[in-house]
């Protein structure tokens, strides 16, 4: 079996304050970028197995979230061992959610190949326990997410008369560093009501808080984004903690 799991970008990103957990409260706009994806190919196999091409990924293979996917699955279900192999095309570390769709089509494609019938919402409940937008690559559709970016409310945004341009400055922004520089505040206008507001008006008021401090730490974000605004972009901004960058252009 063969998937696609997509990127996504973040349209806003509001850190609204600090749990009690260590974790932080966001506000953002989720939207499915399909025309990039990753080649994800589960086959059944003797052992469990997971190989992969394109883009090196870093860290222990073990811990890859398709495998930890499996495992998830495999305890509540008795599935045959598999052969795993990822074709890795979304920029990693850049705020796509790479990883996280990876993750989330791999649950999709085990409730497939092994037939076990779970529904969306069981699936959900699967994927928020492998990180906190992996949820949102179940249903793959607009979203206003909010709580640690695994809690959704669907909104309705249809970009598809726009095209989408996204650059990767092949810089890694890690989570750690993108918070550091951030102070959480609640937002003065919710991202469910801006959003709502013709496209034109976005760059005046749609924000992402990471972007102030990132563009200090690397000018070259900063400048992608002018780039985009100089060719003639409606909206442009960092998507998630960076540093890919995305502009909103007339087709």
């Amino acid at each position: 079996m063969i998937v696609f799991p997509n990127a996504k970008i973040n349209i806003g990103l509001n850190v609204v304050e600090k749990r009690p957990d260590g974790f932080h409260n966001i506000e953002s706009i989720f939207y499915p970028v399909k025309e990039l994806f990753d080649v994800l190919e589960i086959v059944e196999a003797t052992v469990l197995k997971f190989t992969s091409s394109g883009i090196a990924i870093p860290g222990n293979h073990d811990d890859n979230l398709c495998l930890k996917a499996y495992r998830l699955i495999k305890t509540d279900f008795d599935v045959a061992s598999i052969h795993i192999h990822l074709h890795k095309v979304i920029p990693i570390g850049a705020g796509l959610g790479g990883g996280s769709a990876d993750a989330a089509f791999t649950l999709k494609a085990l409730n497939q190949l092994f037939e076990l019938n779970l529904t969306e919402e069981q699936l959900i409940v699967y994927a928020r326990k492998l990180g906190s937008d992996c949820a949102f690559f179940i249903k793959n559709t607009p979203v206003y997410a909010f709580g640690k970016g695994d809690e959704f409310e669907p909104i309705d945004l249809d970009l598809s008369k726009f095209n989408i341009k996204i650059e990767y400055p092949n810089i890694h922004v890690g989570t750690a560093e993108a918070y550091a520089g951030v102070k959480p505040k609640p937002s003065s206008k919710s991202l469910k009501d801006l959003i709502k507001l013709p496209i034109e008006n976005w760059k005046n008021s749609i924000k992402n808080d990471f972007e102030a401090s990132i563009f200090l730490n690397h000018l070259q974000i900063k400048v992608l984004k002018e780039k985009f605004y100089n060719e003639g972009a409606i909206y442009a901004s960092m998507t998630g903690s960076g540093s890919a960058v995305f502009g909103i252009f007339e087709k």
